[in-house]
């Protein structure tokens, strides 16, 4: 992938998938034949498209999202501070655990973040003292006050 700051080249039918997709994808057998119809492209065009706004960077991830409290289970932000000697071993350490979604390296004090999703909300507090356990670190939680939904437009 290359580095954020450098444009990335998108040209009309790129723009097109990226506007109209962020609104909802369709709940078909073949979801992304339908979205490519209603695109003018073909399935696998589609598909194709989206692997390559992925490589190149323009998108991070294409995955539904899920509101986890609506369905009864619990989502945090959480961070610890990882001496630069353990990073990878804590890193990898959470990747082996099932509650954490995904972690990355930040340049501060707090240096590792994560986010853990559980089953039950209970679950948070037990994912965090499971973490403490395994690293001998402080998990400090940051739950959601309040939630945003940021569009990415771009002109066509």
């Amino acid at each position: 992938m290359r580095p954020p700051s450098d444009p990335i080249d998108l040209d009309a039918v790129d723009r097109r998938i990226v506007n109209s997709l962020q609104g909802g994808f369709p709940l078909t057998s073949r979801p992304y034949a339908a979205a490519a119809e209603a695109l003018g492209l073909d399935e696998d065009e589609l598909i194709a498209r989206l692997k390559r706004l992925i490589e190149v960077g323009a998108l991070s991830r294409f995955a539904p999202m899920f509101d986890a409290q609506r369905i009864g289970g619990a989502v945090t932000l959480a961070a610890m501070e990882v001496p630069a000697a353990r990073f990878e071993a804590v890193a990898e350490t959470l990747a082996s655990m099932p509650a954490i979604a995904h972690n990355y390296e930040r340049d501060h004090r707090l240096n590792m973040w994560f986010v853990i999703a559980t089953e039950t909300p209970v679950g948070i507090g037990l994912a965090q003292r499971e973490i403490e356990a395994a690293t001998g670190l402080k998990v400090l939680l940051f739950p959601k006050v309040r939630e945003y939904f940021v569009g990415m437009r771009v002109e066509a």
